[in-house]
């Protein structure tokens, strides 16, 4: 009885709807990450190299979108300690610890341990994820530099509608790259 219910689950997943598993796989490790990590933040946070590390990771972010800012865009830009760009306007954007990106980091690094696939791959798949999703955030705090010089009004809708779930497509998009060009289809049975 088990054997058949499993022949039928893998022909089901290898078949033109294992798109649904998948796709509820990702769905299940993806929120059930985001509750845990919210559920238990204070004890991630609890840890020193949890806090230096997203504390790190601010300080490149906002390094890095600062030289973006002033060199690309021609913005004219003054810094304040911790992590402050002020802008011509009055507007100023901090780059915190929360805005590190560590969170989606260990979101991608659980999301692709967890998914099926070949460890040959995910051993250099996630690490090109999360260096993805530094960038993704760099040019999140990019647009909100942008936004608080020129709309700052929408900065609000824009930090919270529109660039946080923004991270969630990048994950998203990662994943279905993964899904259709590394991961090891399941055999018909």
């Amino acid at each position: 009885m088990i054997k058949s219910a499993y022949r039928s689950f893998k022909r089901f997943y290898a078949g033109p709807m294992g798109f649904v598993v998948d796709v509820a796989l990702f769905a299940v490790i993806t929120y059930t990450f985001h509750e845990l990590w919210w559920e238990f933040a204070k004890v991630i946070k609890s840890f020193t190299v949890v806090n230096v590390t997203a504390d790190w990771l601010a300080e490149q972010v906002f390094h890095s979108s600062l030289w973006i800012n002033r060199h690309i865009l021609g913005l004219h830009v003054t810094t304040e300690y911790p992590n402050y760009m002020w802008f011509s306007n009055g507007g100023y954007v901090q780059v915190v610890e929360s805005c590190s990106g560590l969170k989606q980091f260990y979101q991608i690094l659980v999301l692709f341990v967890l998914f099926p696939g070949p460890w040959k791959h995910k051993l250099w798949y996630i690490p090109m994820s999360i260096l993805i999703m530094h960038g993704v955030n760099i040019m999140r705090i990019v647009i909100l530099s942008v936004v608080v010089l020129w709309k700052p009004e929408y900065w609000g809708f824009i930090h919270d509608w529109v660039l946080r779930p923004g991270f969630y497509v990048v994950i998203f998009a990662l994943w279905v790259v993964w899904v259709e060009k590394f991961r090891v289809k399941p055999e018909v049975v």
